[in-house]
Order: C-alpha cells, then sequence, then structure tokens
C-alpha cells in the first residue's frame, strides 16, 4: 500500500560569501598566507596592492550581472560546503608539494632517515638474497620508535600474497634477531619489555646493579611497571639500596630507541607563526593581528578594456565567444570580491574575539600568572561580541597569540569554573594548578592518594569531588599515586 504525506525541512543555506568566510576563519596565518596565493594563481582579476580607485566601473559591473548567469547567483546548501573541494592536505604543509606542482620545494634534511640507517646497516650483513629481502621487510614493519607492532605470522603472510615468498614466524624471528642486533639499542623489540632486556643485555654484565636489573626486566617486569616494590624486595631478597640502583640503570635505558633516528630529522622545520601580537605599553594592552605575510589584495584592473568592449555591443550582436569571454569575467570578478570580503570579514572577526579574550582576562595578560585566569567558556565570548558560539569555535582552533610572556594557542584561555566555599568561581585551570604544585612537592616514596588531594582541596576551600580530582589528574599527564612512588 503506497502512502503519500508531505513533510516540510528546514534547510540551512549559505552563500558564497559565507563559505569562504567559514574556511578562512578555521586557518591559522601560515595557512591563509598559502591560501592567497592559490587564489591569486587561479583568478587574473585578483592582484596584490592597495586599492585606489574603484576598480571597475559600476555601469560596467551592472551590463554584466543582466546576463542571466543564474549559476552564479544560486546560493550553496550546507551539503555543498561539505563536500566543497578543499585546499588538498599536502599544500598546508610548508614547503611540502605535489611533484605536479609548478614550484618546486626542497624540504631541509640532516642525515639519513631511521629506516634508511637500518637498511645500510643490514646491508653490510652476509645474508643471502632471500634474507636480505626479509630483513627490508622486517624494517619496513618496524615504526617511528623501533617497535616491530605486527606478529610475525601476519608478516609471513603478508609476504606470502604479496611478494609471493614462503616463510614462516621461525625463520622471521632469526632475520629478526639480526636486526635486533643493530643500533640503536633495543630496536627491533615486539614490546617494551623486550626493548628494555635488549639494552640491558648489551650493558657490562659483571656490574651487580646490571645483573639485576636484568632479572627484575625478564622476571619481575610486571612489579617492576606497577612500582610493587615491596614484592621485588621480598622475592629477590636484596637490600632497598641495591632496588634502587638497579631501578636507576632500568631508568637511563630508552624506551623508544627509534626517536634517536627519528624520520623527523628529514621531515621539514616548520616555525610556529602567531596569529595575533599582544604587547604592554605603559600598562596598556596593544593588541595587533600579524598580517607581516599576508598580502593586501585588490581587484585588477587589467579587464576593463575588454569589458567596456563587450558592454558597448548589444546582446544579440554578441558572438557566442564573446558571451563566454564576459561569462568567464563576471564568474571571476564575483569571486575576487567575494573573496576580498571574506579576508577583510575574516580579520575583523578575528580581531573582535581576541579583543573580548583580551577584556575577559584582562588581569591575566598583564600580570602573567595563570591564576589570575577566569572561568571561560565559548558561549562567554560568543556573548561578549555578538557572534555564533561556533564562529568563535572556529577563531579558536588552531589560533595562537604572541605575549610578553610567551606564545599560546587560544584554546588555553577557555576552562570551565567551579565555586570555592565561600562562593567564589575559580578556573579548573587554578585548580589544576594547585594539583600540580601538591604532587610536584609530594613525598615521593608516600605519593599523595586522589582521596588526600581531594581533602588538601578542601582544606584550601576548593570543594571538589574525588572523581573529579581523578579527572583533571589525568588530564595533567599523572599516574595515580602508586606509579609515581620512588625509592
Amino acid at each position: 500500500m503506497l502512502k503519500q504525506s508531505l513533510q516540510q525541512k528546514l534547510l540551512q543555506k549559505l552563500s558564497p560569501q559565507q563559505i569562504q568566510l567559514i574556511k578562512l576563519l578555521e586557518i591559522p596565518t601560515m595557512q591563509l598566507e598559502q591560501r592567497i596565493k592559490q587564489e591569486l594563481e587561479e583568478n587574473p582579476l585578483l592582484e596584490e596592492g592597495q586599492n585606489e580607485v574603484d576598480e571597475i566601473n559600476d555601469n560596467n559591473e551592472d551590463e554584466i550581472t543582466d546576463e542571466n548567469l543564474n549559476e552564479n547567483s544560486d546560493e550553496f546548501s550546507l551539503e555543498d560546503y561539505i563536500n566543497d573541494e578543499d585546499i588538498p592536505s599536502y599544500k598546508l604543509v610548508a614547503n611540502n608539494y605535489s611533484k605536479d606542482d609548478k614550484k618546486e620545494e626542497i624540504p631541509f634534511t640532516t642525515g639519513a632517515s631511521f629506516h634508511e640507517h637500518l637498511q645500510n646497516q643490514i646491508g653490510l650483513r652476509n645474508l643471502t638474497e632471500k634474507e636480505q629481502v626479509l630483513a627490508w621487510y622486517l624494517i619496513g614493519n618496524i615504526d617511528d620508535d623501533g617497535y616491530v607492532r605486527r606478529k610475525l605470522e601476519a608478516i609471513a603472510n603478508d609476504l606470502a600474497f604479496s611478494q609471493n615468498i614462503e616463510t614462516n614466524e621461525d625463520e622471521l624471528l632469526n632475520i629478526l634477531r639480526i636486526i635486533q642486533d643493530l643500533e640503536p639499542v633495543g630496536v627491533g623489540a615486539r614490546n617494551l619489555q623486550e626493548c628494555l632486556i635488549l639494552q640491558i643485555n648489551s650493558k657490562n654484565q659483571e656490574l651487580p646493579e646490571i645483573q639485576l636489573a636484568r632479572k627484575i626486566l625478564k622476571y619481575y617486569f610486571i612489579e617492576f611497571t606497577k612500582k610493587h616494590y615491596d614484592k621485588i624486595l621480598t622475592r629477590l631478597d636484596i637490600s632497598e639500596n641495591q632496588l634502587k640502583d638497579a631501578v636507576n640503570e632500568i631508568l637511563k635505558l630508552n624506551p623508544k630507541p627509534g626517536s634517536t633516528y627519528s624520520d623527523s630529522q628529514s621531515r621539514v622545520i616548520q616555525t610556529l607563526v602567531p596569529d595575533f601580537i599582544l604587547e604592554t605599553k605603559d600598562g596598556e594592552l596593544l593588541l595587533s593581528l600579524n598580517s607581516k605575510n599576508v598580502p593586501e589584495l585588490r581587484l585588477s584592473n587589467a579587464y576593463n578594456d575588454i569589458i567596456e568592449t563587450y558592454t558597448r555591443s548589444s546582446r544579440n550582436e554578441r558572438t557566442k565567444s564573446e558571451k563566454e569571454a564576459i561569462t568567464f569575467v563576471k564568474q571571476k570578478l564575483d569571486s575576487a570580491k567575494w573573496f576580498i570580503d571574506a579576508i577583510k570579514q575574516r580579520q575583523n572577526t578575528l580581531f573582535l574575539t581576541m579583543n573580548a579574550i583580551v577584556e575577559y582576562q584582562h588581569k591575566y595578560f598583564i600580570e602573567g600568572d595563570e591564576t589570575f585566569l577566569r572561568p571561560m567558556i565559548l558561549k562567554d565570548i560568543a556573548e561578549k561580541t555578538g557572534l555564533d558560539i561556533s564562529t568563535i569555535s572556529r577563531v579558536a582552533n588552531s589560533k595562537y597569540v604572541q605575549t610578553n610572556f610567551g606564545i599560546f594557542p587560544l584554546k588555553y584561555f577557555f576552562s570551565e569554573g567551579l565555586q570555592t566555599e565561600s562562593g567564589e568561581e575559580v578556573s579548573t585551570r587554578e585548580i589544576k594548578s594547585i594539583l600540580k604544585e601538591c604532587i610536584d612537592n609530594e613525598a615521593k616514596k608516600k605519593p599523595l592518594t586522589d582521596d588526600k588531594l581531594t581533602s588538601i582541596l578542601k582544606e584550601k576551600g576548593y570543594l571538589i569531588a574525588r572523581r573529579t580530582v581523578a579527572k583533571y589528574r589525568e588530564q595533567l599527564g599523572i599516574p595515580v599515586a602508586r606509579l609515581r612512588k620512588e625509592l
């Protein structure tokens, strides 16, 4: 049985200008410079420089607009924006271009990469042709930390299907042992325990602290990672000083041996460019946008003659090629105007938002003391500026401000608030700062538990639940008390 029904649906429509602004609000200054360069290359009616006069005569503009070019006047839906082709990700990385681009950039590199370093060493070993292939394949499965995270069985299956090479776990393990003998020590391990044992095995085995460290890593690794030192002392029947010496040797080992020859050496060195500059002069805060590398834009006069020639003739007299030329110029003119307007709106929106943040956190920006940061959420700045919360979110994302006491992401200044016992509202960042200070000054042999930290905060007038203390501690990247214990 067929049913018919009427349904009303409210769709948000975004104009081309809004789409331009949304995209431009989301990118930081470094990417804005690249985005402008791209637009300059693609649109001949756009050029660098300040506007001196109205570039294109209003009459000419009106004449072109009279052409029935509905494709330029239609609004875009939100779906159009989402599906719209954006800047390829490879163009958003400094000095990283496709080989098809006209301009080629040579990235800054120093020495061989981590994997090349391993391949060079394996090339010096006396291996058969098959062993060489297996070794190179295993090296390709080593991550940047220096580990083989995949099962040898899975790697053997890959070799069978992709390389048509028959092998097994035992054969691969023999090759892996050879790789584990390469530099840096610990490379090719399948887990942290194996990585540390490989490194401790390379130390002087005649030293008692090395012997003990090896025994702990091999037989009491779980107890060591959980810092159950009492169990280790009892089971090995050793003194606290002996355990301390052994643990110190283990702590000298590198849990990520690949980091010493990381591929980051061959990556492009990028500089953090702040979007805002906040200076203090005579006790006053001076805010400015960092537009050092962002050129001013204007409409080009180069196409005036073409427009004037075509607009003198009547529509009936125009050839197909002339109509196409007018269509092209109209499209590029609209696009250039939209882009210039979007850049201006972006700059105004950024300045308005950052200025509101500075006013809201005025005391902090004057003193530079984290404890002066007020609780502040996106809604606070949205209400202060009259902008939408989503707009504030886009501005705060990936943007940085340079102050007299460092460069900070805008997200740093946003935090929720809690009330003290006296009813005063304080920032969660202030509470985290107190938590960190308490933990930094705790007795390492007997670290403060979350219950104890909750009690300390309560004594200071901060009414906060234990589970919230645990959440803030985790956000600070601080482990539980048991794992902070030291000998």
